[in-house]
């Protein structure tokens, strides 16, 4: 059980594209550089999320994506279903034949149920988890780096004196 590129890099890039949106249609390209990913992959992938409805397109010049919807509404388990993600820790994709006996006949395995409810959780889990959560997060983020940024700049400012509160 793990969650592949696909899913990683899908919700990726919709956190690129939430943050961006605002200045108008963003490029698959500014996207695909900026986060390092295939364009070609991220054509793929876009093509699931358009017809999943969690994006929109706009053709031609000054064109590119925005989301369908506003970002409080789109989880996380929205992106990951989109692209086709499977989320199955059994071993038997839930069929219920992860144990094949001596006999050839398969049954469930003793930990199955512990694999099924591991499952559910994901994606209460994803589902509880807004894209909008995300990119506030991302934001708080960059703010906290830019600060530590100024910071280190302003100590060194060539000439530059640090005033002292300890007494002469």
């Amino acid at each position: 059980m793990r969650l592949t590129t696909k899913g990683r890099f899908a919700v990726t890039a919709m956190i690129d594209l939430a943050l961006r949106q605002q200045s108008g249609p963003v490029t698959l390209a500014a996207i695909s550089q900026r986060q390092n990913i295939s364009l070609s992959y991220l054509e793929q992938l876009f093509g699931k999320l358009r017809r999943h409805e969690l994006v929109d397109s706009v053709r031609g010049p000054g064109g590119g994506y925005s989301l369908a919807r506003l970002a409080r509404e789109i989880t996380v388990a929205d992106i990951v279903f989109a692209v086709d993600e499977p989320l199955d820790a059994t071993s038997c994709g839930g069929k219920e034949d992860c144990n094949v006996g001596r006999n050839g006949e398969s049954s469930q395995c003793m930990t199955h149920e512990l694999w099924t409810t591991l499952n559910h959780k994901m994606v209460e889990y994803l589902d509880s988890v807004s894209l909008q959560d995300l990119v506030d997060k991302q934001r708080m983020r960059l703010l906290e780096a830019s600060k530590g940024q100024s910071a280190v700049r302003v100590g060194q400012v060539p000439g530059a004196k640090i005033a002292s509160s300890l007494p002469a």
